[in-house]
């Protein structure tokens, strides 16, 4: 059989258009062996090549080489070519595949999920003697096809030709051209499935196609082409909860993955599509309530104990066990909040019963080796980094003795069976392969129901994670990663994670994150990307601090000495890059304990200011001086005083380039700032401006293109992006142009000078939400600044007089209306302001619906539903309320 292909591409001088497939001719996808197409002038490339029948069907697809480099692919998945058997020749037409604009629609959550036909992709030839059709259009709903409409039948829609769906969102057709008059002029429609009632012309000039008449064994096809979908674009909703905080009439005190299939129905009952979640891998490290943390995984591949809905792995033979279990469950499910420590201990004395009952059995079945094998590379790094933990009674590597750092042989040996831990080493494969399955059948659950699951992925990782230990060199692991100072916390944040190693994550072109990603699209078809502003540039703090404030932006570009002298500013490390302590700042800072700071900790230099002892140089070393003062006030007060002392600077040398310069974030709050004369000040104000806002946008967004296209390209998922906080200008651009949903919420404005966004404004590829996990719930944030609800009162929601004391039902309703209305492709809320428009559902107190304090790091993340889903499901006339309200404004 000849294969002719032809396409239209331009390109500038020294670029060629390559193809390369699965066929050996084609190189096998080996872009070093990818075959060089002809140019035939006006932008048009053929490739002529004779292939075997047994090569068919066949994968291929296009690239630009520019002296043997390649310089640019085609977006998407391969393309197939299925001419049937008696075919002699097939010649293809196809349209080079750029990033479409409805790039989401692409994303496992549409094709997999909420428009799924749960077709079986069955692949179907192509006749000869036909013209066969391929066009894109994923944004098709499940009650709608695509069909073509002809000048032939004088635009006749009452007999459209009906394309297959099969391979959504590819929709093919073959026409015999026995039936075509050339040029034939078509246009594409889209009809109702039931009875092709006509619902839209496709946008654009009708398209055209003029070939000679076909022999017996010819065919041609024409690919490539995308829908002009001439509706509107689609919005959905959803909700947000963390599955610890589900609770049902089954619940073991916290919520599980079986959980979430209750979930899954309040979502469907509602009209909901997408349910977001927080992190659900595994946290324990200590074995307390310290574990509660979802971000401070042990692994990020392995899933949390915690959420396995143990009793579905089997009854307790024992029926006393069976029976104190059951008791234990009743009293931990009757609790207000989560009892972490409490829930964690029974189900792992669960596990451990029902392991040995059931244990074996499942380690020899096919499924749970099939399992084993594709998960192994993590699996057993982790599961000895758990069988460690608790033999050495700590999470910290580094003091395992022979185990501190990574044998990948030994680690093998060690969890081999035979060995003396083998036990615990396949008990934690076995809880393992039951959450997988858990949670897998839990998302196919809600395909079924057209809801999709969104997780979401941490920024960082902990220092003390199996990760950490057997990937040391991906990571800096003498940094932490953190915030700069923000709405949350003035302060910044410190989060304790080690930063990452990008430029050798680089060399293998980021397999771990890779890895990642896919497993995560195991169990997921969204997912929210935690700070993504950490993809363009992290906030990395040394070691030796413990406040956000003292940490800069990695990587930067740092000011050199004649730099900050070219803005006017005389640098001097003297006076500006370590505390320049005079006597007056003691009394204002330490107040009662200033003779007593000056006698202790600081030693008077010859004009007559002071430094501080090496002793408590570093604000880590005063945080463990501190620890041994029982006096809580003067602990704190000294504390305190003496971290603000060792951040009193303007600027931070860069730990790897010796004297180069970041300016300090929140610099003009310090003493140091305010003792610089006002021209000094001027001058320090535009160096600082021009660093934090201006010098690094171009820098940063290559960083950014450099990691986040092969990253987001791994898998199928919908990403959408967390990017609150100090955002660089080039944040937005490369979002967009990536197609990266962004975070809207209106009471944290992106546009400056603005109190609350523009709801009416937010970008179509966004996320919309009234508040998330960090935040106060919508009418606990209303109770917290009186003149700032009276503001939103008055200019937001537009009426008069003193607002309410209390967000009234009411109130809430209108303001979840708001983001109902507004533009973003999605509105995501939290289940807590769902529920605030119902007077009689809603918890009475709104401080207790609050998941998380950002500026505490000692928080116990431990909110539960105060009812459980059945009784959410039997609020009918509730649920018929959100269902209305979501179709009303047509999501």
């Amino acid at each position: 059989m000849k294969v002719i292909f032809n396409i239209e591409y331009q390109t500038i001088w020294g670029q060629i258009l390559y193809l390369t497939g699965s066929p050996d001719t084609l190189g096998n996808f080996d872009e070093n062996k990818a075959v060089p197409m002809r140019y035939n002038g006006n932008g048009r490339w053929t490739y002529e090549m004779e292939i075997s029948q047994d090569d068919i069907p066949f994968e291929y697809r296009y690239l630009v080489k520019e002296y043997d480099n390649v310089i640019n692919r085609e977006w998407g998945d391969n393309r197939t070519l299925y001419p049937e058997n008696k075919t002699r020749h097939c010649l293809v037409y196809d349209h080079w595949n750029e990033q479409p604009e409805d790039k989401s629609f692409y994303s496992s959550a549409f094709v997999d999920g909420i428009f799924s036909r749960n077709n079986t992709h069955e692949l179907k030839p192509y006749p000869v003697k036909t013209l066969t059709l391929k066009v894109w259009a994923p944004t098709i709903l499940p009650d709608q096809v695509v069909a073509i409409v002809d000048r032939s039948s004088g635009w006749d829609v009452t007999n459209p030709k009906i394309l297959d769906d099969s391979a959504y969102p590819l929709w093919t057709i073959s026409i015999p051209v026995e039936n075509i008059t050339f040029p034939y002029e078509y246009k594409f429609v889209i009809l109702k499935k039931s009875d092709n009632t006509l619902i839209g012309w496709e946008t654009g000039d009708n398209r055209t196609v003029n070939i000679s008449l076909l022999a017996d064994n010819e065919c041609v096809v024409i690919s490539g082409m995308h829908l002009h979908n001439p509706l509107p674009g689609w919005k959905g909703t959803g909700v947000a909860i963390p599955v610890f905080s589900l609770r049902t009439e089954q619940s073991l005190g916290i919520g599980d993955f079986v959980d979430l299939r209750k979930m899954v129905d309040w979502a469907a009952e509602t009209g909901m599509r997408i349910i977001q979640i927080l992190p659900v891998n595994d946290t324990t490290m200590t074995h307390t309530w310290v574990d509660s943390y979802p971000y401070n995984a042990n692994s990020i591949f392995a899933l949390h104990p915690n959420y396995l809905r143990v009793e579905e792995i089997g009854t307790l033979k024992d029926t006393d066990a069976m029976q104190r279990y059951e008791e234990l469950k009743k009293e931990l499910n009757a609790l207000s909040e989560i009892d972490y420590e409490r829930v964690s201990l029974a189900k792992e004395a669960y596990i451990k019963a029902i392991f040995s009952e059931t244990g074996k059995e499942t380690l020899e079945s096919e499924a749970f080796k099939t399992f084993f094998a594709a998960n192994k590379e993590w699996l057993i790094p982790y599961a000895a980094f758990c069988c460690l933990r608790d033999r050495y009674g700590t999470p910290d590597f580094t003091q395992w003795k022979e185990h501190s750092t990574y044998d990948k042989a030994g680690i093998q040996q060690f969890c081999a069976p035979g060995n003396i831990w083998y036990d615990d080493i396949a008990r934690t494969y076995y809880v393992q392969y039951h959450l997988a399955r858990q949670l897998k059948e839990t998302r196919d659950y809600a395909h079924k129901k057209g809801v999709v699951l969104k997780g979401d992925i941490p920024i960082g990782i902990s220092r003390h994670s199996a990760d950490a230990w057997s990937h040391t060199t991906l990571f800096h692991m003498d940094s932490q990663a953190g915030a700069p100072p923000d709405a949350f916390s003035v302060m910044g944040q410190n989060w304790g994670f080690p930063t990452y190693n990008w430029p050798v994550m680089e060399k293998d072109n980021y397999t771990w994150w890779k890895a990642r990603f896919r497993k995560m699209a195991e169990y997921f078809d969204a997912y929210r990307i935690d700070h993504i502003l950490g993809f363009f540039r992290i906030w990395q703090i040394p070691e030796y601090s413990v406040q956000g404030l003292m940490g800069h932006f990695n990587p930067a570009l740092p000011y050199t000495l004649e730099e900050m002298q070219s803005y006017g500013f005389y640098f001097s490390p003297y006076r500006h890059a370590r505390p320049y302590i005079r006597p007056y700042m003691l009394g204002e800072i330490f107040g009662q304990y200033a003779d007593e700071v000056m006698q202790k900790y600081l030693v008077r230099e010859h004009d007559g200011s002071y430094t501080l002892l090496p002793e408590v140089n570093t604000q880590r070393k005063i945080e463990q001086l501190m620890e041994q003062e029982p006096d809580e006030t003067r602990r704190t007060t000294i504390r305190n005083g003496l971290f603000a002392l060792v951040a009193d600077v303007l600027f931070l040398e860069d730990p790897q380039r010796k004297n180069h310069w970041h300016p300090r974030i929140s610099a003009q709050y310090t003493y140091g700032y305010k003792a610089l004369s006002d021209y000094e000040k001027w001058c320090f104000n535009r160096l600082y401006d021009e660093f934090f806002y201006k010098r690094h946008d171009e820098f940063w967004k290559q960083e950014a293109l450099k990691k986040l296209p092969p990253l987001i390209s791994s898998t199928r998922m919908l990403v959408c992006g967390e990017d609150l906080g100090m955002i660089p200008h080039c944040v937005p651009e490369v979002m967009h142009k990536l197609q990266i949903l962004s975070l809207e919420i209106q009471r944290m404005p992106k546009e400056a000078n603005h109190n609350f966004a523009d709801t009416w404004h937010y970008p179509y590829l966004s996320v919309c939400t009234t508040s998330t996990h960090d935040m106060s719930t919508l009418r606990a944030w209303w109770e917290e600044n009186r003149e700032q609800t009276q503001q939103f009162y008055n200019h937001v929601l537009h009426l008069q007089g003193e607002a309410p004391t209390y967000c009234e039902p009411w109130i809430c309703e209108k303001i979840i209306d708001m983001q109902l209305e507004s533009p973003s492709m999605w509105v995501i809320l939290p289940l807590q302001d769902w529920l605030s428009t119902d007077g009689t559902i809603r918890r009475q107190n709104p401080q207790e619906e609050r998941i998380n304090i950002p500026a505490n790091s000692r928080h116990y993340w431990r909110y539960r539903m105060h009812l459980t889903l059945e009784e959410l499901l039997n609020k009918k006339s509730f649920n018929q309320m959100i269902k209305r309200k979501i179709r009303y404004f047509n999501r």
